[in-house]
């Protein structure tokens, strides 16, 4: 299997029924199953936010990231979050190109503000590489420790 990721940006309103249905199945892979976290993912921010997917060379999405608008998730801030890779592409460094990708694709479509996501607290490191700051103490969302962190 080549390591190459094929992307793309699409708004909630142009994903086919089966692109939306991959996503839905990634993100309950992980976050539901792996994470043994048990929420409610729809949270209506989909339909109003554009969904970065990443494909292997056999067609599977392998890499998600969903861009929602300043005002949806902070008032002052537009965000990238459900921040997922397959277990298939992990180790291959497939996350940072995942999030590279998203900033890029997020400063193409709502300019240069700055970026703020909620991280799970064990990424900060992670996401600071990425020039990302920690902005908030440490708090629960659905059972696990989160962080507040922004991209100027």
């Amino acid at each position: 299997m080549s390591t190459e990721l094929q992307w793309k940006c699409l708004h909630f309103d142009n994903l086919s029924l089966k692109e939306l249905y991959d996503i839905m199945v990634l993100r309950q892979e992980v976050f539901v199953v792996e994470q043994d976290c048990p929420y409610i993912d729809c949270d209506g921010k989909d339909i109003v936010s554009w969904h970065v997917c990443g494909y292997d060379s056999d067609g599977d999405l392998v890499g998600y990231t969903r861009i929602v608008p300043k005002g949806i998730s902070y008032e002052k801030y537009p965000s990238i979050g459900r921040v997922v890779t397959s277990a298939k592409i992990r180790g291959k460094k497939k996350g940072r190109e995942l999030m590279q990708v998203s900033i890029d694709y997020l400063r193409e479509l709502q300019g240069n503000d700055p970026i703020k996501i909620s991280a799970q607290s064990h990424l900060q490191k992670y996401y600071g590489s990425l020039g990302f700051v920690t902005v908030t103490d440490e708090y629960d969302e659905d059972g696990i420790p989160h962080v507040g962190m922004l991209l100027k």
